[in-house]
């Protein structure tokens, strides 16, 4: 019998790896949704100011994404080039 090589387990641990780091982007998902609720909210009761309320609610929305952007590329470096597989 053949055991498993080094190679295939940091393949195995790096595709568990990114997708637990996509877990990353449940709570950005959440915040704007969160936000764009508020910022809808805020505009119905002030119809006057929604160009200062869109703006900050984008900005906030895109300071969230952020962390979701950085889990995407945490997983797709452990999947597409992961610098692991080169030190066996």
């Amino acid at each position: 019998m053949e055991g498993i090589t080094g190679r295939a387990l940091i393949l195995a641990c790096s595709a568990i790896g990114a997708g637990t780091a996509m877990i990353a982007g449940i709570g950005p998902g959440i915040g704007q949704g969160f936000a764009a609720g508020k910022g809808a909210e805020a505009v119905g009761k002030q119809p006057e100011a929604q160009g200062d309320i869109i703006k900050t609610m984008l900005l906030g929305a895109a300071v969230a994404e952020t962390t979701g952007i950085y889990g995407l590329v945490v997983a797709l470096i452990l999947l597409f080039a992961n610098p692991l597989v080169g030190l066996l």
